[in-house]
């Protein structure tokens, strides 16, 4: 490596060091906003983080951050400890913070200031004996949208987990330089917080049993012995940073007393669940369609009908086959209970009810139903919805986009000259590099868009309030992104491409819309491959 490489490579490694402290700064100005406390409590944290950021930036010749993070010093030093600052103040440090936040920016960032964000607020924290690995990943982490930090010493990380508690950490055990010192700085860790911090544990030389458990009991998720590749690392670390909030259950209840219903919704309110209560019968198919529950909790016995009767309704749907429907009723007849649950009940209930045992048998009920609604909607490879599900969610979108007049666009992928890849470098890779795409996908992708494998290589992908030139331009930032992603083989590296079909939604059917996309994917394969083609109106 020559002189100049060399020195580009460290001023790379600096500038790194300097960008990581600045968004530990932004950071800890984002949890003051997101925070019920007073700004004044965080003062100290937040004057200790611009402070160490000032230095790095100057040592380094980092100008920008280096004025940056200045101003807000010089702000904070004039706000008097132990005071609300005022309005005026206020507006000082959002300035400076706003102008440290475009220091910061990526080169890719500036590139488009509508694209989705791509960096995950809460960071990874990386902390191997070999610094040359650590980089590599985080190049490689950047890549998938999360934000990594890597650390030379234990007081350092320790510091960084003090100002803001990572996703998860990857640890080499003898991170310090002495055996098993990296499981002793997570031990010392551990202590500081109430949650444990999610923690994958390497090692190239100890993978024994007393090891092992060491690490597994102060918190360690994964052990790898011997140390992996980074594709194999980053599917791990993706496991323990999906950040999604679980979504709350939905429990449909129908009890003709009025009184009863009441008390439900009370209790499954206070447990965090969406209830949605009727008190007739006959509003059971409504209620279905609008609600569309993941349990369902029937009385036994109504006017005018039985609550077997109604579950024998419910199950003659094929959508609600697998919902958990749970019978509630007076009686203690073991053998009449027995029975009703054949007719298609799951569990039951007897009045009165212990809200602990409801609450209890719900999650248990629910927590399975999700599990195996999982299991039929998913792609096990890669974690995608699988094609049927694909389809229907395709139908449902747009019904949506008719009723509300909205715009709505259909894409199709497909990884270039993919057998290739699996010939050259075998399936395993292959299957690694179509989990990397999906990984990709859902990190730089909406919330509300859908993903599937629609099948092999092929992804499809579902847009809704997403003009075509919209969704032409995220599709081609993510295909240019892709193509720089290095994909690890062993020893070796390589790059893959995607060629990419869009259609916009015209008020037509389903199939004709997928037929589009498909055409316009087969037009980027005949130009060349590594390209996206909009479908004509």
């Amino acid at each position: 490596m020559s002189d100049a490489s060399q020195k580009e490579k460290l001023r790379q490694h600096f500038a790194r060091r300097v960008t990581t402290q600045a968004r530990v700064v932004l950071d800890t100005w984002q949890k003051i906003h997101t925070s019920n406390d007073s700004l004044s409590s965080h003062r100290k944290d937040l004057l200790s983080a611009a402070d160490k950021l000032v230095r790095y930036a100057q040592r380094f010749e980092m100008t920008g951050h280096a004025e940056a993070g200045s101003k807000i010093l010089r702000i904070i030093g004039d706000w008097p400890a132990d005071t609300c600052p005022d309005d005026a103040t206020r507006r000082q440090l959002q300035d400076a913070f706003d102008a440290l936040a475009r220091s910061t920016l990526r080169r890719t960032d500036h590139s488009n200031t509508d694209a989705p964000h791509q960096y995950r607020r809460t960071p990874v924290y990386i902390a191997l004996a070999n610094s040359e690995m650590a980089n590599r990943l985080i190049r490689q982490l950047e890549f998938f949208g999360f934000r990594a930090s890597a650390f030379d010493s234990a007081r350092e990380l320790t510091e960084a987990c003090a100002l803001h508690k990572p996703e998860t950490i990857l640890m080499d055990v003898n991170f310090g330089g002495s055996q098993n010192a990296g499981i002793t700085t997570i031990e010392r860790l551990q202590e500081r917080h109430d949650t444990p911090i999610p923690i994958i544990f390497m090692s190239d030389e100890d993978g024994t049993i007393q090891t092992r458990l060491r690490a597994s009991r102060c918190g360690g998720e994964e052990f790898f012995y011997p140390a992996v590749d980074p594709g194999q690392l980053i599917e791990k670390i993706e496991t323990y940073t999906h950040g999604n909030t679980v979504e709350p259950y939905r429990v449909l209840v129908l009890d003709d007393s009025r009184a009863q219903a009441k008390f439900m919704e009370t209790v499954l309110k206070k447990a965090g669940m969406r209830a949605h209560i009727i008190t007739d019968p006959m509003e059971i198919i409504h209620a279905l369609d609008t609600f569309s529950p993941e349990i369902i909790i029937l009385d036994m016995y109504m006017p005018g009908c039985t609550g077997m009767e109604i579950a024998r309704v419910i199950r003659q749907q094929d959508r609600f086959h697998s919902v958990p429907i749970i019978y509630l009723s007076a009686e203690d007849d073991v053998s009449k209970q027995l029975h009703a649950m054949s007719l298609g009940g799951d569990d039951f209930l007897t009045k009165p009810i212990d809200p602990k045992h409801l609450i209890a048998t719900l999650h248990n009920r629910g927590r399975r139903a999700r599990s195996l609604l999982a299991l039929m909607i998913h792609d096990s490879l890669t974690g995608l919805y699988n094609h049927t599900h694909t389809l229907y969610l395709l139908d449902q979108e747009i019904v949506r986009a008719r009723q509300k007049g909205r715009p709505l666009c259909f894409a199709m992928i497909d990884i270039d000259y993919f057998k290739k890849v699996n010939d050259t470098f075998g399936h395993p890779i292959g299957d690694r590099v179509l989990r990397s795409l999906s990984m990709f996908l859902k990190q730089r992708l909406r919330k509300t868009d859908h993903i599937g494998r629609y099948g092999g290589e092929e992804f499809a992908i579902i847009l809704p309030d997403t003009r075509p030139s919209d969704a032409r331009n995220v599709l081609n930032e993510i295909r240019e992104r892709f193509s720089e992603l290095q994909q690890p083989a062993g020893d070796r590296e390589f790059n893959v491409t995607f060629s990419c079909g869009v259609a916009g939604w015209n008020n037509e059917p389903s199939q004709t819309l997928c037929e589009r996309a498909d055409r316009s994917l087969y037009a980027s394969k005949a130009h060349g491959r590594n390209c996206v083609t909009l479908a004509d109106s």
